[in-house]
């Protein structure tokens, strides 16, 4: 394994975008968010629970709940209907005090992606990062020792570590045939994750995997490290201290609109996927062409008021998207 390239902290927006996120790789941040209060306050369980209670809104989540026999792997059960551990809508406060009240418990107890605007009104201004876009809300992840599957995010990642201990093991978007990737629509927390990388080494069912183990990024985060997650790069995540805070963001950095790439892969998934080899290859011909870009623009070989349609996509944007919506309405 190979470990994530580090820098240290950063406070300039622009830089940020230039240097960190655009080049597209994981990159830690030591010590970025050293100096927050939270991070101050993660030094014990009991200061941690007093610093949020503080702010605590009263909402209620849903938290997940692991008997010792997964030792903290919240995944499926053997025969992948269902999951090997329960899910409850509790009060924050309460689940809080499941936590960071007995690091010892007989269940473990897991809560995550909580919006920190909505539960812990204040925390955003105390503990500021000036790295991502204010609509880009904070989320707070709190527990025990816990493992979860490689997965991925559709979106960018800025994951910071205020209590314990994190480990994260990270594949290439481009390995995903390797992988073994699991359903789409039945999993854990609402994105697919890879059954070859959560088994252990050498499971026949994922003959595959063995090859690509080995390319696999790692990055160790203490309290005050941060680690940017480019879209689409698998991550594996350990919480291996006995109460665990991360903070992360989520946000799209090269967005022109309200459209995602994901939902225009599930609308190519149902107009090509079950169409004949040979038809989808001419398929993926026009995509590599129009969409992907490996040789430049597709009609570089025109004067740019010639472009039309394909001219800069910030001005043509709304006219492609009328378009698509009109064609999805039944439009010809």
């Amino acid at each position: 394994m190979t470990v994530v390239a580090e820098i240290g902290e950063m406070s300039e927006p622009q830089q940020f975008l230039r240097n960190v996120v655009l080049p597209c790789r994981p990159v830690i941040l030591r010590g970025q968010v050293a100096e927050w209060p939270v991070v101050r306050a993660g030094a014990t369980a009991a200061e941690l629970r007093t610093y949020l209670r503080r702010m605590d809104a009263g909402g209620e989540m849903d938290a997940f709940f692991g008997d010792p026999g997964i030792a903290g792997k919240y995944y499926y059960n053997a025969d992948l209907a269902g999951f090997n551990f329960t899910r409850r809508r509790m009060a924050f406060g309460a689940a809080l005090d499941l936590i960071l009240s007995d690091v010892s418990p007989s269940q473990s107890v897991y809560i995550g992606s909580v919006p920190v605007g909505d539960y812990l009104p204040g925390f955003a201004a105390e503990n500021a990062m000036p790295l991502v876009p204010a609509a880009a809300g904070p989320r707070i992840w709190l527990g025990h020792a816990s493992n979860v599957s490689a997965h991925y995010d559709t979106v960018d990642n800025l994951a910071c570590v205020v209590a314990g201990r994190r480990r994260f093991t990270l594949y290439a978007p481009e390995l995903i045939e390797d992988l073994y990737v699991g359903p789409i629509d039945h999993t854990m927390a609402g994105q697919p994750v890879s059954l070859a990388a959560a088994a252990v080494p050498g499971d026949p069912r994922y003959p595959r995997f063995e090859a690509v183990r080995g390319r696999a990024l790692t990055a160790e985060l203490e309290p005050g490290d941060a680690l940017y997650l480019p879209k689409l790069w698998w991550h594996q995540v350990e919480a291996t201290a006995p109460f665990n805070g991360l903070v992360n963001y989520w946000w799209d950095a090269f967005a022109l609109g309200p459209d995602a790439p994901y939902t225009s892969m599930l609308l190519a998934m149902i107009a090509i996927a079950g169409r004949p080899a040979p038809e989808r290859r001419a398929w993926k011909a026009l995509f590599d062409h129009y969409v992907f870009r490996e040789h430049g623009h597709p009609l570089a070989h025109l004067p740019p008021e010639r472009h039309g349609l394909l001219g800069p996509l910030a001005e043509n944007y709304g006219k492609i998207r009328a378009r698509v919506m009109y064609l999805l309405r039944g439009g010809s």
